[in-house]
């Protein structure tokens, strides 16, 4: 097994035994002790604004490391200051970043104060800025990490550890031994944990060196600067696009934070498609990179399709079965006001499809040197959001929220693939797509129409073990997946 095959395995597991944790987390737990508010406001903190406020603190210091750190990487384990150039800038970026917005606290909270949920974002408002700080330093220690091919710990504590301290802080909820206020210090705590983590793990490997930054990553910090603000722009765009939505939901709807924590967790739930893209992105980030060091194209093209194939083959599995099991998850989510918009998540999911079938296509375009184009198609694709989550939110409510998300990543990948094709002769797809959509109808069209048992659990597995059985099946004999076929066929060499 390969190092990108490895890594991708258990990154693999430990992304499901995160998301089986986060189900728990947010449709068994959440859904029984917080109000749709409280989870709403969870959500919101959590996955928009912290991440948001990270991307812009940071200064694209993130993929600053992945781009430029092939260049300085040294047998002396110094990098020519590397480890030292990024601290630097990372706290100079979150200093500056801090203060704008202490100073406009006044407005954004004004803009909340009659929203159903408002009061809690004056409540906790200052607690966004030490969560913000530690979600930033995290993500630049992982990418330290991962210019190392170091990034199983950090998945793990990513979506594992966290939910571990999440799960505890809501059940002491339940217990009533804390309120919902130490349920938030657990989880900035929870943060601070992991950050403490990962630093001890890479300095235990003694990759990197803290020592005076080399005249040489000196002469170049315009270069830096220029490729961090263009990348802060196309990186925080990114961001915006999977939580404009949430967040202007909160902004142009009286029910705020309601509609938040009911679209919040159908998004959070489509998000389980995506997973298979985050394990196997994660460590073929890097090996692009180094590609591009290289100028191995072909390397490139063989990684981008591979991607494409696997994520959109093991997508749509995950699709059809969460599509099919509309009753059980319904049933699952126990609070009434989720029924009515079951459909919003059919349309999110299908927008997780569209982009994971384009693979890695933004990443290539990033780390090559047309990475200022990638800003100009995601700042475009920002603007086309807000415009049309602007036209349809007031008309339809989250189903608008929901359509604007899909028109906006269509669009968005269908000019990475365009300019990719053109500019260097490489796109993912082939016949081996088209047998996925074959494969994809049938199955969805099976589950849809399998005879419904009054048991809504018995109904699940046996709807679910169907489908899966033929997907897989066909999926196999087609051979779709080399990759895959070859892991099936191990297995069954074994039995």
């Amino acid at each position: 097994m390969n190092l990108l095959q490895k890594q991708g395995f258990f990154n693999s597991l430990i992304l499901y035994a995160g998301v089986a944790l986060g189900f728990f987390n947010l449709i068994i737990l959440f859904q029984r002790i917080l109000t749709i508010e409280e989870i709403g406001f969870f959500n919101l903190m959590t996955t928009t604004i912290s991440l948001l406020y990270a991307q812009f603190a940071g200064l694209g210091i993130g993929n600053i490391i992945l781009k430029y750190f092939p260049y300085y990487r040294s047998e002396d384990k110094k990098h020519g200051g590397f480890a030292s150039f990024v601290a630097v800038w990372s706290l100079v970026g979150f200093v500056v970043f801090t203060v704008l917005f202490v100073v406009f606290k006044d407005s954004i909270v004004s803009h909340y104060k009659d929203k159903d949920g408002g009061p809690l974002l004056t409540e906790y408002f200052y607690y966004l800025i030490p969560l913000s700080f530690l979600v930033m330093v995290f993500s630049v220690l992982e990418n330290m990490a991962l210019t190392v091919f170091k990034n199983v710990l950090s998945s793990f504590l990513r979506e594992v550890g966290l939910r571990l301290f999440t799960t505890a802080g809501v059940l002491l909820i339940a217990l009533k031994l804390i309120d919902y206020h130490v349920f938030l210090i657990i989880y900035i705590i929870a943060n601070l944990v992991a950050v403490l983590l990962l630093l001890t793990y890479i300095a235990k490997g003694r990759h990197f060196r803290f020592s005076a930054v080399s005249i040489q990553l000196i002469s170049e910090r315009k270069t830096f600067l220029s490729y961090g603000f263009f990348t802060v722009l196309s990186g925080s765009s990114f961001v915006m696009i999977q939580n404009l939505d949430t967040l202007m939901l909160s902004l142009l709807t009286k029910q705020s934070f309601v509609f938040v924590g009911i679209y919040g967790t159908f998004f959070a739930i489509a998000v389980v498609i995506s997973l298979p893209a985050k394990a196997l992105s994660r460590t073929s980030l890097q090996i692009i990179a180094q590609s591009w060091v290289t100028n191995d194209i072909a390397k490139i093209g063989k990684i981008y399709y591979k991607t494409s194939v696997v994520q959109m083959l093991i997508g749509c599995l995950l699709f059809i079965g969460l599509v099919i099991n509309r009753q059980f998850i319904v049933m699952l989510l126990h609070k009434h006001d989720y029924a009515p918009y079951f459909n919003v998540f059919i349309v999110v999911g299908v927008a997780f499809l569209v982009d994971m079938t384009g693979g890695l296509n933004g990443y290539i375009m990033n780390v090559s040197k047309y990475y200022r184009l990638t800003t100009v198609f995601i700042v475009s694709a920002v603007v086309l959001c807000v415009v049309s989550n602007w036209i349809l939110i007031p008309r339809m409510g989250m189903m608008g929220a929901a359509v604007s998300y899909l028109v906006t990543m269509f669009a968005l990948n269908f000019a990475y693939w365009l300019f990719i094709k053109i500019k260097f002769n490489l796109q993912p797809f082939a016949k081996a797509h088209l047998y996925i959509l074959l494969i994809f109808t049938v199955c969805l069209l099976i589950g849809l129409y399998l005879p419904q048992l009054k048991n809504v659990v018995l109904d699940m597995v046996y709807r679910s073990a169907i489908v899966g059985v033929v997907y897989v099946f066909f999926a196999y004999v087609l051979k779709i997946s080399e990759d895959i076929n070859v892991i099936f066929d191990r297995i069954l060499k074994k039995v």
